[in-house]
């Protein structure tokens, strides 16, 4: 449509795409409902600030919202944000691309059935870890192994093993890939060749293992020295889950919630790179 075709046929003007993202990462920051993001731009100065809109006649409602959410999820726009937050940040050699930790979380959904449809999410699938049983979907990601940012997110049902996603979490340029004891095997599989794999051994086995003996004792050695890269994919999944406060799906069905926790960590790398970023700057 023209500029200005809105306004003869009487609609209301749009909203720059820029400030929409702002409002966006907004909602994502503090998890907020289309509703509760659209009160907390009335409310709230600083947002208003933020997003551009400080002294606008008029501020995003909750359909307004929505529909550039679902402009996001349509053309598949968060894998390219989090690629140009990531470019950003390789100008700051934070993205050295020499190796690739993976790793995966559970995302909990509703189980009840009590919801107008009468059913359970069908994309959301039940699993077990350790002694307990989650229903919802699984963020698989794989990170920079020296930096920890996340590069690649992946969203499947939670009953999904961990083992057969790590090859697509892979970019290719790595010389060394880390994965915990859940990815056995995971050299064999024909879609993760390339990098050398570093899996843990499996806890059984470790616990066995003699500090009295010398070749258990240096294997022992190098579990811990695999753990210490291992350990820089918890960070993210803490930003996301406990910093951003999404520790459940907040829609229905892999497409929508892989677009937003993708979108989440995303930001999650701006967060943990913001005073190496800010620093720079200086």
């Amino acid at each position: 449509m023209p500029r200005g075709a809105h306004q003869a046929l009487g609609g209301r003007p749009p909203f720059p795409i820029e400030n929409m993202l702002r409002v966006h990462c907004l909602q994502l920051w503090w998890n907020l409902s289309d509703p509760a993001m659209e009160e907390e731009l009335h409310e709230r100065p600083l947002y208003r600030r933020f997003v551009g809109l400080d002294g606008a006649a008029r501020m995003p409602d909750e359909t307004t919202i929505l529909r550039f959410r679902h402009l996001l999820e349509k053309h598949e726009l968060a894998p390219q944000v989090l690629a140009t937050i990531n470019a950003g940040l390789a100008q700051h050699g934070l993205m050295l691309k020499t190796g690739t930790v993976v790793d995966a979380t559970i995302i909990a959904a509703p189980s009840s059935t009590k919801n107008k449809d009468g059913e359970r999410d069908p994309e959301m699938h039940q699993t077990r870890k350790g002694k307990q049983w989650h229903f919802g979907m699984k963020a698989h990601i794989g990170v920079d192994a020296q930096s920890g940012l996340v590069h690649t997110v992946i969203g499947t049902a939670a009953n999904v093993n961990d083992v057969t996603q790590a090859g697509a979490l892979l970019h290719g340029e790595e010389q060394a890939a880390f994965g915990d004891a859940g990815y056995q095997g995971v050299h064999k599989r024909p879609e993760a060749v390339g990098p050398a794999w570093h899996v843990a051994m499996r806890p059984g086995l470790r616990r066995k293992l003699s500090p009295f003996i010398e070749p258990e004792f240096l294997a022992e050695q190098l579990e811990h020295a695999k753990a210490s890269v291992r350990a820089k994919v918890e960070h993210p999944f803490r930003v996301v889950k406990q910093q951003f406060g999404y520790a459940k799906v907040r829609y229905r069905g892999l497409a929508k919630n892989t677009a937003r926790l993708t979108m989440l960590f995303a930001l999650s790398n701006l967060w943990m790179a913001r005073r190496h970023v800010l620093g720079a700057q200086a």
